[in-house]
């Protein structure tokens, strides 16, 4: 299982998280048949100038922006496809 947890506070929603989320939703749905992830919504870590911040697997990603995402989630995500 690959967990995903992007976080919705003010400032990394503000930033781009909310498009960041649509496309995490569709990428996971296009290009991982039969993966189990596990994707949630998290309140503020505290890392706000850092932001947008999005961690997979423990492993904590800043700055992650509507363009720089799908890179990310090709090289992190186990996938049957293409972006």
């Amino acid at each position: 299982m690959v967990r995903i947890d992007i976080c919705m506070g003010s400032s990394c929603f503000a930033r781009g998280n909310a498009e960041n989320l649509r496309i995490v939703r569709d990428y996971v749905a296009r290009n991982c048949p039969g993966a189990v992830v596990s994707l949630t919504g998290t309140l503020c870590r505290e890392q706000c100038g850092s932001g947008p911040n999005i961690t997979i697997d423990g492993r904590e990603h800043h700055g992650v922006t509507p363009d720089s995402i799908l890179e990310l989630l090709c090289h992190e995500l186990p996938t049957g496809g293409n972006p």
